[in-house]
């Protein structure tokens, strides 16, 4: 997973970012002004780096413009158009305005590491691995048919390991956001996920919400 740094002044909203993307597997550095992003930025390599634009010391507009290579996702609650055209023309990957729900930072998150070539291209539980590039999941190193709706759901269950997701969630996510059918379709699907990869035990149902990916903390190859 990736190694990313959050620049965002409201300790509230640092801590909750931190703890959303790790809890998916990703590791975080927080810092909380201009100047404290640039020296780390100077002492370490990050695979993401999330920024806020309002800093003390030194706002977002100027650390970007000293930033290289390093992905940059603007998170701010400045979100007329002019300045998210000077976001993105100053070189950042995306510009997220505030209030944001978290599934769409993490979504975010991962649509731009993979276009950066940082997100992960498989992930292993137990004795099943996903190719994520491949589209194709295996079982005991056997190849298990999906239909490409079955895989789409299993990347977001994955993607969003550990978090509970609504079915509307889930039905906004895998479906999108015009599609006409009811939860019911998620349940069947998720039937269907776990019969083939004997993951009764880790999509786990959530009361009168949803499901939840369960993954311990290690346990991913």
């Amino acid at each position: 997973m990736a190694y990313i740094l959050i620049v965002e002044d409201e300790k509230a909203i640092n801590n909750l970012i931190k703890k959303s993307l790790e809890k998916i597997g990703h590791t975080c550095k927080s810092v909380f002004d201009g100047e404290s992003a640039l020296a780390e930025i100077e002492m370490q390599e990050f695979d993401l780096i999330l920024l806020d634009i309002m800093l003390p010391k030194q706002d977002g507009f100027e650390v970007i413009k000293k930033i290289d290579f390093t992905p940059v996702i603007f998170l701010t609650a400045r979100g007329a158009l002019e300045d998210r055209i000077r976001g993105l023309k100053l070189g950042a990957d995306d510009y997220i305005v505030k209030p944001f729900d978290m599934l769409e930072l993490t979504t975010r998150v991962e649509t731009v590491l993979r276009r950066t070539q940082k997100a992960d291209l498989t992930f292993c539980l137990g004795n099943v691995k996903v190719d994520f590039a491949a589209k194709q999941v295996f079982l005991k190193d056997e190849l298990v048919s999906f239909t490409p709706q079955e895989f789409w759901l299993i990347e977001v269950l994955i993607k969003n390991r550990n978090i509970a997701l609504s079915r509307d969630k889930l039905l906004e996510i895998a479906w999108g956001y015009d599609y006409g059918g009811d939860t019911r379709t998620v349940d069947v699907h998720i039937h269907s996920i776990r019969k083939k990869l004997n993951w009764e035990d880790v999509i786990k149902t959530v009361y009168k919400l949803g499901y939840r990916l369960e993954v311990p903390k290690g346990k991913t190859g």
